[in-house]
């Protein structure tokens, strides 16, 4: 059997962690443990994601965008 101890949150974000249940029954230990297991991404992103992230960061900083509007007018639509 596994060991239990007692956290302290506050109302509000124990009614947030109330709309994370799946079922009204599911514990609160239940919900935390999937959010956490949830939180972690174990497919790192790529040097080439990352490069291509920090171009498209440039690239907004310099004003290089395109609103949809003008994206569309380009294709003629």
């Amino acid at each position: 059997m596994q060991s239990s101890t007692s956290i302290r949150v506050s109302t509000s974000v124990r009614d947030r962690l109330k709309e994370f249940k799946v079922h009204p029954n599911e514990s609160f230990d239940d919900v935390i443990g999937r959010l956490l297991d949830n939180s972690i991404d174990e497919e790192p992103l790529s040097e080439e994601t990352i490069h291509a992230i920090e171009e498209s960061l440039e690239d907004l900083k310099a004003g290089r965008v395109y609103t949809l509007k003008e994206f569309r007018n380009e294709l003629g639509k």
